[in-house]
């Protein structure tokens, strides 16, 4: 019949036919090869039963790791508290930095969505999360967290002391150094803190406070504040940390009395007066009048000696008598 092909060239269009579908089915169905070679993972199943099982595949991670697999809910941005802990896994890479493992999937203690979370545990860091559908666990919205990243305090102190300028009512000083650690899933790029100072019962005295620089995922930073009270400050005092929205940290500091400011001005009640007086003083004995004063002349007694009378009484009154002279 004419426009059928011959049956010898039909049957080699059937083995063509057969590869082309193939290499599109396999096109469609593999995973995009990273460009950067970041490290990924892919599960078998995108939706599986509550106390079910999956499959975790995963490439382009550091030969020979140590890498963890945890079942995560509300994305992992609360951490590893948000993960199934206990029935976590483990694998090593090979030494084409690939791994399959199989994972059950218990019910986390965070609700949906939900991710595999896959993590380095020896080497550089790395991580990498698969969504998760898991049936019959309960799905919730994720909390306001300002991103994925969750900021923790693992250590606080204040640092530093008092110098003799403080004594004198200088401004006290010190530093905050806290040691934070980033719980969630994204970096906390320049974290916006905010430092307050409060005396009592008072309300704190918030100001901002921005630190540069980056905590990674699982990672923690050191990161110092200095923190300044206003000057003759003294009393019980508390330093807090604020961030998103919540104290993270609290710090009593017992600020002494500058004891200095209360010698200055007792010595200043003491000497003003002092000087005050003794300025006066020396203006009286300026212009007071003084007693005429009678030169001496040879051979002639003073008065006292000449018997005269004495300068309160009168000749007639004088108790020595009359004057023999």
């Amino acid at each position: 019949m004419r426009g059928r092909p011959p049956q010898g060239r039909r049957s080699a269009w059937k083995p063509a036919t057969a590869l082309l579908a193939l290499l599109a089915l396999l096109a469609f169905s593999a995973p995009p090869v990273l460009a950067d070679g970041a490290p990924r993972a892919a599960v078998d199943r995108s939706e599986v039963p509550r106390d079910g099982r999956v499959t975790v595949t995963g490439s382009g991670w550091p030969a020979g790791a140590l890498l963890t697999l945890l079942v995560c809910g509300q994305n992992m941005i609360g951490g590893t508290n948000a993960c199934a802990n206990a029935d976590g896994r483990a694998v090593t890479t090979g030494a084409d930095g690939a791994f399959r493992k199989d994972v059950p999937v218990p019910a986390p203690p965070k609700p949906c969505p939900c991710v595999v979370h896959v993590a380095t545990v020896t080497g550089d860091s790395a991580t990498a999360d698969v969504p998760l559908v898991i049936t019959g666990h309960p799905v919730a919205p994720l909390p306001e967290q300002g991103g994925g990243e969750r900021i923790g305090v693992l250590d606080a102190r204040l640092e530093g002391s008092s110098g003799l300028l403080t004594w004198f009512g200088a401004p006290p000083a010190r530093r905050l150094v806290v040691t934070v650690a980033n719980l969630g899933s994204t970096p906390a790029k320049n974290p916006a803190f905010r430092l307050g100072t409060s005396r009592g019962v008072l309300a704190p005295v918030w100001e901002d406070r921005p630190w540069r620089g980056t905590v990674a995922p699982g990672r923690q930073e050191r990161v110092t504040l200095d923190v300044e009270l206003a000057a003759g400050a003294y009393g019980d005092y508390l330093v807090s940390l604020e961030y998103g929205g919540k104290v993270l940290v609290e710090q009593p500091w017992d600020v002494s009395r500058p004891w200095g400011v209360t010698l200055f001005w007792i010595l200043l009640g003491v000497v003003v007066p002092l000087a005050v007086f003794r300025a006066g003083m020396a203006v009286v004995d300026r212009v007071r009048p003084r007693p005429p004063v009678t030169p001496a002349v040879a051979g002639m007694a003073p008065p006292a000696a000449r018997g005269g009378p004495l300068p309160w009484f009168t000749a007639e009154t004088d108790p020595r008598g009359p004057d023999p002279g």
